[in-house]
């Protein structure tokens, strides 16, 4: 679907555009299975495993610290956009109410419909991560995770989970449904980790 949504860039663009990436003005709707659809005040994100465990419902979350940031978005089916704004919570700011126990090494992200993926606790606690609900400006849409995703913008998308329900601190990596059907453990755009044989 080259040249009326997508084009090649001539370069990296300064080092933004991982190699095998088309750029896109548009924002494309990726999904497995049907979109989910739930109100703000249903969002629960419950924090277990190696965590001292607790709930942060919609309320809770819009009382933390809110942080907009602009960056670039790189999905595994090759497409990358630039220049996105989003608005949520750092996941320093949340991680500054959680207490982990000793050995966390991981998050598994949970999701509504039973979708997962995993995360080194070294790449969850950076600081330009989300949890977003808002995009340009306006509350995020369901087709892109609404009402609330993190965003992880130095990994491929798939790691950026849709309707985030539960955040699993554990001890050691672990596949998700993402990576147990056939995408890399880590997914850095920049290394073209795009499938478990990458």
């Amino acid at each position: 679907m080259l040249g009326k949504f997508f084009k090649k860039p001539a370069d990296d663009m300064g080092g933004r555009v991982p190699p095998g990436q088309t750029l896109t003005t548009r924002f494309p709707v990726l999904t497995y299975g049907p979109t989910q659809q739930y109100a703000p005040e249903e969002v629960v994100v419950r924090v277990f495993g190696l965590a001292e465990e607790r709930t942060f419902t919609w309320a809770d979350l819009l009382a933390l610290p809110q942080t907009t940031l602009t960056y670039d978005i790189h999905c595994v089916t090759h497409w990358s956009k630039l220049g996105t704004t989003w608005t949520g919570v750092r996941v320093t700011d949340l991680m500054a109410h959680l207490q982990l126990l000793p050995g966390a090494t991981h998050v598994m992200q949970h999701s509504v419909g039973g979708y997962t993926t995993n995360l080194s606790l070294d790449d969850f606690t950076r600081p330009e991560n989300l949890l977003a609900h808002t995009f340009d400006g306006q509350p995020l849409d369901a087709e892109h995770g609404g009402p609330l995703r993190l965003v992880v913008p130095h990994l491929y998308f798939w790691k950026s989970a849709k309707w985030l329900t539960g955040l699993e601190f554990m001890a050691a990596d672990r596949p998700g449904f993402w990576e147990r059907n056939g995408y890399h453990m880590r997914g850095d755009p920049f290394k073209e980790e795009r499938y478990d044989d990458d």
